[in-house]
């Protein structure tokens, strides 16, 4: 029986990333229809296909679209004089108590109007869909008032309408402890749980909620009032969890069905086995401990152990990760985190599509899901993560079509 499809993609190997192995397909064959993934194996097991449209590459390989799952890529101005502060001694924590940090890029982004916060977030989209980015994470958090949170839920919303990107969009209102509430976090919280997110959740501006469970931000006790509030409003969530100290935020996440936590230099053991029960994924960003010059490393090898599945991403951020390769960072989770490559491109595909809740329609070459995919003209996918810098050629396919 003939198999008509809207386009057919030949001659390259399928790096499937099925159950987050390569699995390679040698001399794969991929049909695509009405933008999902309607056959694919060896080209010479195909079976009759009438296609509108064939493209042979003739070598190299094909892989999922990459997925960045945690960015703050909305906000006003930069912290570059921050970075030369850290350089000369300074930490995260002297540089918050000046004034400094979060604070200031909320200052900055309060002060910007809708059309600026838009220019210059898609300025820093394009080099990341340059490498291949298919799906992106976008938090909001830099706001920290109601109107201001919403104003950058609404850019988040509008750059997916600007560029062939998938988008999804989360609520971070929970960063930091506003300015026009220091020493009054509960009031915050309860700011955000009565006004804020309801407005969200009406507007339909967020497809999560996420909070930064640490000394200088907010506490477990906090975390939870805001997310079970998020959780009566139908919102899931996420947490930024154990990265500069052990408060048992990750396991917290997990009791909540959280789709993912996020850092986790100081999980423990007991954090681990609970993330592992609840399914919740370990989202490791090997940028900020680079910047930050961190010395506890996540716990990668527990993560191993208990199956807790470990994602990627470039938490491209003003102040802590100014990453604009995802690329970059497969090569740091290998060097920095001991990865192997294998798990690093993992991280960027099927593991970083189920901590958005994407699995089943994202993150790997499968009938059924949606045709985001990119060629390289590489020999192995390690080539990936092992070349520094520079940008590799590739052909991006979003939702079936030649981005």
């Amino acid at each position: 029986m003939m198999l008509n499809c809207d386009s057919l993609w030949l001659g390259a190997n399928l790096v499937t990333l099925r159950n987050g192995c390569y699995h390679i397909i040698e001399d794969g064959a991929l049909a695509v229809n009405a933008g999902r993934i309607v056959w694919l194996g060896a080209h010479a097991d195909m079976p009759e296909i009438h296609a509108e449209r064939v493209t042979h590459f003739g070598g190299g390989i094909i892989t999922p679209g990459l997925i960045d799952c945690h960015t703050h890529l909305v906000f006003g101005g930069n912290r570059s004089h921050e970075f030369e502060q850290r350089l000369n001694g300074a930490s995260y924590a002297d540089i918050a108590a000046q004034g400094g940090g979060i604070l200031s890029t909320v200052n900055a982004t309060r002060q910007a109007d809708h059309d600026s916060l838009l220019h210059s977030a898609l300025a820093r989209l394009r080099p990341l869909l340059s490498e291949g980015v298919t799906t992106i994470e976008i938090k909001s958090g830099y706001g920290l008032d109601v109107a201001a949170e919403l104003k950058m839920l609404r850019v988040i919303r509008a750059l997916a309408q600007q560029q062939p990107v998938h988008v999804v969009s989360t609520c971070l209102a929970a960063h930091a402890i506003p300015p026009e509430y220091r020493g009054q976090p509960d009031a915050w919280i309860e700011q955000a749980c009565q006004s804020l997110l309801p407005a969200v959740a009406q507007e339909h501006l967020a497809d999560a909620v996420d909070a930064f469970c640490e000394h200088l931000a907010f506490s477990p006790q906090h975390v939870e009032r805001l997310f079970t509030a998020a959780q009566a409003l139908g919102l899931p969530v996420k947490l930024h969890a154990e990265q500069l100290s052990s408060l048992h935020g990750s396991e917290l996440a997990a009791r909540f069905q959280a789709l993912s936590a996020d850092h986790l230099e100081y999980a423990t053991e007991q954090d681990v086995a609970a993330m592992a029960a609840a399914g919740t994924v370990a989202v490791l960003l090997p940028g900020a401990y680079y910047l930050l010059r961190e010395t506890q490393c996540p716990p990668v090898e527990l993560f191993r152990r208990y199956g807790v599945p470990m994602a990627i991403a470039s938490d491209c951020n003003p102040g802590t990760s100014p990453a604009l390769s995802l690329r970059l960072m497969l090569n740091m989770a290998c060097t920095l985190f001991r990865f192997t490559p294998e798990e690093a491109l993992a991280g960027v595909t099927l593991h970083a599509a189920r901590a958005l809740g994407l699995q089943d329609s994202h993150g790997s070459l499968e009938v059924g899901k949606v045709a985001d995919f990119v060629h390289w003209p590489l020999a192995h996918p390690a080539e990936l993560v092992y070349w520094l810098g520079g940008q590799l050629p590739c052909t991006t396919i979003f939702r079936g079509e030649p981005r």
